[in-house]
């Protein structure tokens, strides 16, 4: 606990020197994306390059507990941690469009269970059990006009590629990418990935190579291994091409073009329309995804636990995905009826924490994009008017998976509810987040193995300070 200790009194020194008495220069949104409010000015000089950088201090706290119905030896065991840090950002002024930026994250944690056991640690472990301190963020920036080009280490934010910063540390990205608004109503993203720094790691690492110090995600396939592909001289570099488009009147569109040459690549086709009904607002959308198969189901298979069993195609890969929800507004209300499916062919491979039925169907820690997963979600959001700057999220999702496949769960269902609160200035948030699911503890896969019950409950609580 000596080093928690330390991380706030740096931090704590960090927030008097920099922080500023009017409103915060930058924010967290309710799925805890960092926003800059304030962004630097331009610069005459290399000298007020520098002077008129804006740093942007954030202390936290996250802490997770889970109880499992049922405890496995080895497996499974209840638990509770708490992560402290917080990070330092800093992005320089303007000259000539350049920019220099960083980002220096630090955490530790201390938890429940013993040295050996850290590997079963299932909600908080990317909190830093053994302490994490990473430059996470590096890079140079240059801006003309409506375009922004980065290199370097960085958060990228794209259909499969995301921060998902819901623990103490985000996933962030090396390489080189391009967001341009140059269109008008319209964003156009483009990146050549190089490298991934994962929530839980220190170091970045292969973006989609398995193993403990490369790709560890959970939906990272297990059969794809940095040794498989070496032999093989594969590079498992990222291209992510993305759009999205408001030109059509009340309708939102977009397309997103990911690849791992040689060995996956995805193409994903979403649209939205606004329907004004009086003061209530409906907006019914679908998405469409197909995985193609380059080459990585020969090397490692259709299921990414490399459990093949009821598998069609057992070295495929190619799959698709189709989610479609409508959505129901009205002043302070959201009401959200989701669905998604996934064709009986392949599991789909997403190790980069963007989640292909985020926002029809998932559910916090769920993974349902599973080969013959079919999900369905109720979603309401309400902005308490009696308490300002107040949200209550809560969800309720049936996830029927295929009973015969080994390498997937069991059927469950899963409760949520989430209560978002920001102070004044909104410098300080608060966001207390309960999951409850009940499983079937009964199934028996055509294999012959009974599969684990996924029943249980678990308990989040953050305290986010911004200055």
């Amino acid at each position: 606990m000596k080093e928690i200790r330390i991380i706030w009194l740096f931090m704590a020194c960090m927030s008097v020197i920099f922080a500023q008495k009017e409103l915060c220069k930058h924010s967290i949104k309710c799925d805890m994306v960092h926003m800059h409010e304030e962004v630097p000015p331009k610069a005459l000089n290399i000298q007020e390059m520098f002077e008129k950088g804006i740093f942007y201090g954030r202390l936290r706290t996250n802490s997770f507990m889970l109880q499992w119905d049922q405890e496995v030896k080895n497996q499974r065991k209840n638990h509770a941690i708490i992560g402290v840090g917080g990070s330092l950002t800093y992005r320089s002024a303007y000259y000539h469009g350049l920019s220099l930026g960083a980002g220096l994250y630090t955490t530790r944690a201390k938890g429940t269970l013993l040295n050996n056991e850290q590997n079963l640690y299932a909600a908080g472990r990317d909190t830093g059990i053994n302490g994490i301190t990473s430059m996470a963020e590096a890079y140079l920036e240059y801006q003309y006009e409506e375009s922004f080009l980065k290199v370097g280490r960085q958060i990228y934010e794209s259909f499969l590629t995301k921060s998902n910063d819901t623990k103490m540390i985000p996933n962030t990205f090396s390489g080189l990418t391009l967001v341009s608004k140059a269109v008008p109503q319209t964003l156009v993203k483009m990146a050549y990935l190089t490298g991934q720094k994962l929530r839980g790691h220190s170091e970045f690492h292969h973006l989609f190579a398995y193993g403990n110090t490369e790709n560890d995600d959970t939906a990272m396939h297990k059969g794809l291994t940095l040794s498989k592909l070496r032999d093989k001289s594969i590079e498992d570099k990222l291209i992510v091409f993305e759009l999205k488009n408001r030109s059509l009147d009340n309708i939102i569109f977009r397309v997103n073009y990911t690849s791992v040459p040689e060995l996956l690549s995805f193409a994903m086709v979403e649209a939205d329309y606004i329907l004004e009904v009086g003061d209530l607002s409906v907006v019914p959308g679908f998405r469409y995804m197909k995985q193609y198969d380059n080459g990585a189901g020969i090397i490692g298979g259709a299921n990414i636990k490399r459990l093949t069993s009821a598998y069609s195609s057992p070295e495929s890969l190619d799959a698709a995905l189709y989610a479609s929800r409508i959505d129901l507004v009205k002043d302070a209300f959201k009401l959200r009826f989701g669905y998604s499916k996934v064709e009986d062919k392949a599991d789909i491979v997403a190790p980069w924490r963007g989640f292909p039925t985020g926002g029809f169907t998932r559910a916090m820690s769920q993974y349902n994009w599973q080969a013959n997963t079919e999900s369905y979600m109720v979603q309401l959001d309400y902005a308490l008017e009696s308490i300002e700057d107040c949200k209550i999220i809560s969800r309720f999702a049936v996830q029927d998976f295929d009973d015969a496949k080994e390498g997937v769960q069991a059927d469950s269902k899963v409760f949520t509810f989430d209560v978002l609160k920001a102070f004044a200035d909104k410098s300080m948030y608060m966001k207390t987040r309960f999951g409850h699911v009940v499983g079937d503890g009964r199934t028996i896969a055509s294999s012959g193995m009974q599969k684990l019950n996924p029943s249980y409950s678990e308990f989040r609580f953050e305290i986010n300070y911004l200055f």
